[in-house]
């Protein structure tokens, strides 16, 4: 039988597995088959994934310098003595949101290498692991959209303004066209007036003339 601490704790477990791997779509929004969740009645077991889920939930909230030492424990273990268990751990950090060293591509690409193999994972494992790899790819493919709406953004704003500018120019072209236009009609029409003045002058003084 399990201490009460401990019995609480897998309680939390599975609610909290439930909740996060059962909620909402899986990879490019497909869901996949939910899996009941294994219950653990080994104390040796249970405790190091309590242990694992405790530092997911403290590691955020720690100040940058132990963030860091908390993540380059996880790390060495995982390299140093790279048991599944230590593996696991180390890609639940990478997993974790809001230190320096969360890098969900990396996560989902250790947490699917252990789910390769999943007879190596013990069953309670396996479902963090399957419920972890699911938030991450929700992340990526959040993140994906969010980055291609940032992209588009500045493009559309760059497309509208090149229109505006090509708009702009052609009537600035039209304008010189026409003011082109208008300058040679006016030498035209001056040229006439003068045509008509030298006309009127020389029938005026031939009127004179005969006049005398």
């Amino acid at each position: 039988m399990l201490p009460r601490s401990a019995r609480i704790g897998a309680a939390a477990l599975s609610a909290a597995l439930l909740v996060s791997g059962c909620g909402g779509p899986g990879f490019l929004g497909t869901r996949r088959p939910v899996q009941a969740l294994p219950v653990e009645t080994d104390e040796a077991v249970l405790n190091p994934v309590l242990a694992t889920l405790q530092l997911m939930a403290d590691l955020p909230g720690r100040d940058p310098g132990r963030q860091a030492e908390l993540f380059q424990a996880a790390k060495d273990a995982a390299e140093l003595t790279p048991t599944t268990s230590n593996r696991l751990k180390f890609a639940l950090v990478l997993a974790t949101p809001g230190h320096a060293g969360s890098d969900p591509v990396a996560a989902q690409r250790q947490l699917a290498e252990l789910l390769a193999t999943p007879e190596t994972l013990l069953p309670i494992e396996r479902y963090l692991a399957q419920s972890e790899l699911r938030q991450v790819e929700r992340q990526l493919i959040l993140s994906a959209e969010n980055g291609r709406l940032r992209d588009e953004a500045p493009r559309e704003a760059h497309d509208k303004l090149a229109a505006s500018n090509r708009r702009l120019s052609a009537e600035t072209d039209e304008n010189a066209k026409l003011r082109k236009e208008l300058d040679e009609a006016r030498s035209k029409l001056d040229a006439i007036s003068h045509i008509e003045r030298s006309i009127n002058d020389r029938s005026t003084s031939v009127t004179g003339a005969s006049a005398k």
